[in-house]
């Protein structure tokens, strides 16, 4: 399988790594801040995202002390998104690092415009965590 296109988005964030690992660690926060997942809910068992492109099922990673907040969307059961996301400790504040690939048959220019959705996510975490 050939290597894909790849994007490292990231956002420094005046907060302990801990603190923002705590927050956005809960799935139940994702849709205050990550607007690719729209609304998140439980549905027997499992969190149901309503995205723009429909119901995904989403799998969050087990809670770790390595700032590891990897997710995984399913638009199709037998297709998975891996989205790797981190938390790092910067000084007294963080980085938050999205890496975004380009999924096989994406056109740039949908590649570009995931990217500033991206981008827009991890500014509005960055804002709601500075802010509270």
């Amino acid at each position: 399988m050939a290597m894909s296109d790849v994007r490292h988005l990231s956002v420094s964030i005046a907060r302990n790594a801990e603190l923002v690992y705590e927050f956005l660690s809960d799935p139940a926060n994702f849709p205050k801040w990550a607007s690719g997942l729209g609304t998140l809910s439980r549905v027997d068992g499992l969190w149901v995202a309503q995205t723009p492109d429909g119901p995904m099922q989403v799998r969050f990673s087990e809670r770790n002390p390595f700032g590891v907040l990897d997710h995984w969307v399913a638009p199709q059961p037998e297709v998975q998104i891996y989205i790797p996301l981190r938390v790092v400790a910067n000084g007294e504040g963080c980085e938050l690092i999205f890496t975004l690939f380009r999924r096989p048959g994406m056109v740039q220019e949908k590649f570009e415009a995931d990217a500033e959705w991206v981008k827009r996510d991890l500014n509005a975490a960055k804002g709601l965590l500075e802010a509270g």
